[in-house]
């Protein structure tokens, strides 16, 4: 057969400009394609052969070869796959629309359907080797053919290509790259195997090269690296997820962490699951131990990597993991998304959402799993009287749930903004410090369970330190009662409470906001009592909001303060305090508002304003001494000092 030349179809060469120009801007992406492309062959022969096992011929093995010529500079890709035949290659290479692959699945029926999931496309991303290539010749013959059957076809990348038949004794396909100057660099054993190893070292077929050795030069020649006519496999030959949890040991596991995302230490725990129903995923993913640097970088990219039919696709597909959960490493490999999607296509996806939600939803039991074995949870459930029987897993489990809490809990509470679907389960990993218990292992739960009688609110404080939310004066009638308050000291604390108005039916009420109201906890002599007070205190109430009518919104007495003079508040729905102050520290508008300063009528400094000559200076002092108390600065610490060192004085 003479040579004939053929145009390409229209799209294909609007898709080979694309290619060259656009669609891969990493160089390197070519040899993961054709690779790919060239294991899918050898999987589609494997499953062809159930049927016919005469198509292996004398090639048993089905293999991937990778090889270059530095005097050519030629850089060849040639599997033992099940090859093309003419009209495939016409049919396969020159037009998008018809591949063979298309073809190959109309013809299955029934449960082939399924089987035949491991089968890839041979289509668009055979195009990506014009990256590198000025030319590309392919020389392949279709299992079961003869020899005399083989095929080479040539294109420059332009509007057409040559094909003619060729003797051809092995079947399956060579892809021969004739390299562009700019791309000499993958006339190199070593760099060759750095990108197999980055992109196809999970690809289950073994993956070759020819073995190469140091070889010093004479006459003063420089020395070089000579191939030895040995090949090796430079890949592991089986992607670690795609195997049955049973065949992989723990240690396997750990190791695989390690490679995938650079840590030294071992993870806290991972899971490993295949996902079926309306979209098919399988998905390993782990729990660091120890947060990264820049965990509070919220552009931060996940650490997923996207495999599509155990085709590297992309690092930090950070579509696939919620914000809230960018600490999560892993892999999730999906048989539904097309191998050329993009970071924009995962965004739009619908598949990508349901893998997204099944993501979230998995490392959330993880982290509940941690938990219900940690120390305190064990200990809490002996406590209610379940039999404590633990296994050697459970106990190698201990502790951990409270090693994740301390690196990734802040995280962890956006999602109560972020997530509204899991905010309940998200809600009830969350773990605080309280008046009665310092270190962060009282969760809502716990403390619902520790709550007064007659006590119809969960009370929490927020403050810049564990030290200033404990000794808050906002504290001091909870303390005198016993009442349990929850000191958070997180940053992120206000914006996610925004977000949690309740925990299992009771209400959450910060205690630097709205009037005190203890209902039943208080009684009514109690009440009789600060009322009487507040009466007789009105003629000071209304000279101190006088005075400090452009500091404070209102002044009104408390009794909510037991051994301190004075504090500040913000009304109900107000933002607090602290977390204006942490917008106007990260350089964001924070709403004007004026606090509302709470006078002890009780307190020996309050007492002495009641016809003082200093009484303005007084009042200045109360406030911003109030100021202080809850962790913030005078608006002018050198009147402040002026004025307190004249009242010394």
């Amino acid at each position: 057969m003479t040579k004939q030349t053929h145009s390409f179809q229209a799209e294909v060469a609007q898709l080979l400009h694309l290619v060259t120009h656009s669609l891969y801007s990493n160089q390197e992406i070519f040899l993961r394609e054709l690779i790919s492309n060239a294991s899918d062959a050898c999987d589609k022969l494997r499953f062809e052969a159930l049927g016919d096992a005469s198509l292996y011929g004398d090639q048993p093995e089905l293999e991937v070869r990778v090889s270059f010529d530095k005097a050519a500079k030629t850089l060849t890709i040639t599997d033992t796959g099940i090859g093309m035949s003419e009209q495939e290659a016409i049919d396969n290479l020159g037009t998008i629309a018809k591949s063979g692959t298309k073809a190959f699945m109309e013809k299955l029926s029934g449960d082939q359907k399924a089987d035949s999931q491991l089968i890839g496309q041979f289509g668009v991303g055979f195009y990506s080797g014009f990256i590198v290539a000025d030319k590309i010749t392919v020389e392949t013959r279709r299992a079961g053919a003869p020899a005399s059957a083989g095929v080479r076809w040539i294109s420059g990348g332009t509007g057409d290509f040559e094909i003619e038949q060729i003797e051809r004794a092995q079947r399956g396909t060579s892809i021969i790259l004739h390299l562009r100057e700019d791309a000499e660099e993958f006339l190199n054993g070593y760099k060759l195997k750095q990108v197999i190893s980055k992109y196809s070292d999970h690809i289950s077929l073994p993956i070759l090269m020819e073995k190469e050795e140091w070889k010093d030069g004479e006459n003063d020649q420089p020395g070089e690296m000579v191939k030895t006519g040995e090949w090796e496999t430079v890949n592991k030959a089986s992607a670690l997820w795609t195997r049955a949890k049973k065949d992989i040991t723990e240690e396997q596991y750990k190791e695989f962490y390690k490679a995938i995302s650079h840590d030294f230490e071992d993870p806290l725990t991972w899971s490993h699951n295949r996902v079926e129903g309306n979209t098919e995923y399988t998905q390993l993913l782990y729990i660091p131990a120890k947060a990264p640097f820049d965990l509070y970088q919220r552009d931060k990219h996940a650490g997923i990597k996207l495999y599509v039919k155990r085709v590297f696709i992309m690092d930090d597909a950070e579509a696939l993991m919620p914000q809230y959960l960018r600490f999560v490493k892993g892999v999730i490999d999906s048989a539904d998304l097309p191998l050329n999607v993009s970071r924009e296509l995962l965004q739009e996806s619908r598949d990508v959402r349901l893998i997204r939600d099944g993501s979230a939803k998995r490392v959330l039991s993880m982290l509940e799993d941690l938990a219900r074995h940690d120390r305190h949870e064990a200990a809490a459930e002996a406590a209610d009287g379940v039999q404590d029987v633990v296994s050697e897993e459970d106990k190698a489990k201990e502790g951990k749930f409270t090693q994740f809490y301390n690196e990734f809990g802040a995280v962890l509470k956006e999602g109560l903004g972020e997530d509204f679907g899991n905010k309940e389960r998200i809600a009830k990993l969350l773990r605080f410090a309280t008046t009665a218990h310092e270190g962060l292992n009282t969760s809502f739960a716990d403390y619902k369970a520790r709550m007064k009688e007659g006590q119809d609110a969960i009370y929490y404080i927020t403050a810049d330190t564990l030290a200033a939310a404990k000794n808050s004066p906002q504290l001091e009638v909870f303390k005198k009662k016993g009442i349990e308050v929850l000191l958070m000291t997180d940053r992120v604390d206000e914006w996610a409470l925004n977000y949690l108005h309740d925990f299992d039916g009771t209400p959450l009420q910060s205690v630097a906001k709205g009037a005190v109201d203890l209902g039943k906890l208080q009684n009514e002599e109690e009440k009789k009592a600060a009322e009487e007070a507040a009466e007789a205190f009105k003629p000071v109430l209304a000279k101190l909001k006088e005075a400090l009518k452009d500091r404070a919104e209102d002044v009104r007495a408390t009794s909510r303060l037991v051994d301190s003079p004075a504090c500040l508040v913000v009304s109900d729905g107000g933002m607090s305090l602290q977390l204006a102050r942490l917008l106007k520290q990260a350089g964001q508008a924070a709403p004007e508002s004026k606090p509302v300063l709470e006078v002890n009528p009780d307190h020996a400094l309050v007492k002495k304003l009641d016809g003082s000559v200093h009484f303005n200076d007084l009042a200045q002092i109360l406030f911003d001494q109030a100021v202080l108390a809850e962790g913030g600065m005078p608006e002018d610490p050198a009147a402040y000092v002026k004025r307190v060192n004249a009242l010394l004085a």
